[in-house]
């Protein structure tokens, strides 16, 4: 057994990765026999990824908040507390707040054999983010 007490800073998503202000509090790293990193993501309004994928693919979980997700060729969705969204490996997608709620998940990925566990690539345009029928009664 192994307890690691917190006394990390949250730390602030990296403008390349993230439009608008994202905090990521870091849960559990890749290292010493575990493949997966677990990061709790908080989104403020407006805030989300940019285009990314995962070698081994993503399953977030969303713990607060009103959320977005998209991926590409696809329609953008609402996602709520409890919702689970998973993103096949090499799945190009984005997820983040919706426009006027701040929205949190937990992001769990598996690192594949070199220790990567994404590929970051353009930020998500306002008009991407805004693209979709299936918004209505989002902020609910």
């Amino acid at each position: 057994m192994q307890i690691t007490k917190n006394g990390k800073a949250t730390g602030t998503g990296p403008s390349e990765w993230f439009t608008g202000a994202v905090y990521v509090d870091q849960v559990a790293v890749a290292g010493q026999g575990s493949r997966i990193n677990a990061t709790s993501v908080h989104f403020t309004p407006g805030a989300r990824t940019a285009w990314h994928k995962h070698p081994n693919g993503q399953t977030i979980y969303v713990t607060e908040g009103v959320g977005r997700v998209g991926h590409r060729g696809g329609e953008v969705q609402v996602i709520r507390p409890g919702d689970r969204v998973f993103f096949e490996p090499a799945e190009d997608h984005w997820h983040g707040a919706s426009p006027t709620r701040f929205m949190t998940h937990l992001s769990l990925v598996e690192v594949d054999d070199q220790g990567n566990n994404a590929t970051w690539a353009s930020h998500v345009s306002d008009q991407e983010y805004r693209a979709s029928a299936s918004l209505e009664g989002e902020d609910a």
